[in-house]
């Protein structure tokens, strides 16, 4: 079982967004019985909050269904819990780090690292581009998914 951990800021855009694509790309591909994938954030701001009706918005458009949710914040022992521990961008990498105490077994990567890219997924809470979120989110879930079964 590979157990993945998707992580924003606040769990309602972003890193919600990927646990719904990530999940229907591994039931398209018939791969859900290897994989439990889940999604936090590094604050608390959200915290028992639905996702963002802009995140719900655009999977609904695209026919991918949306993992039911509520926000939750990763803790140290999701380090262990999970395989991969996959943040949006450079911020969330520094919390993750610091929340986990350090990452010894390199579990913590960027969601476009798997696509070869080092440029972060732009948060759509404030950019309001919840399109272009999307097509990162796609791209990168499409390239962590080839990475994990090649």
């Amino acid at each position: 079982m590979i157990k993945i951990l998707f992580i924003c800021h606040g769990n309602i855009c972003r890193s919600t967004m990927a646990e719904s694509v990530m999940t229907h790309l591994v039931v398209q591909n018939h791969l859900a019985d290897q994989f439990q994938i889940a999604s936090a954030a590094t604050s608390r701001e959200e915290i028992g909050n639905s996702p963002h009706y802009g995140t719900v918005n655009k999977l609904r458009s695209v026919g991918i269904p949306v993992v039911p949710h509520h926000a939750v914040q990763m803790t140290k022992k999701d380090y262990d819990k999970y395989d991969y521990l996959i943040g949006m961008d450079d911020a969330n990498i520094r919390n993750m780090v610091r929340i986990t105490g350090g990452d010894p077994e390199h579990k913590i990567h960027k969601l476009l690292e798997y696509a070869g890219s080092s440029r972060a997924i732009a948060d759509p809470w404030y950019t309001g581009d919840f399109d272009a979120t999307y097509m990162d989110v796609m791209e990168g879930c499409n390239a962590f998914l080839d990475f994990l079964v090649k």
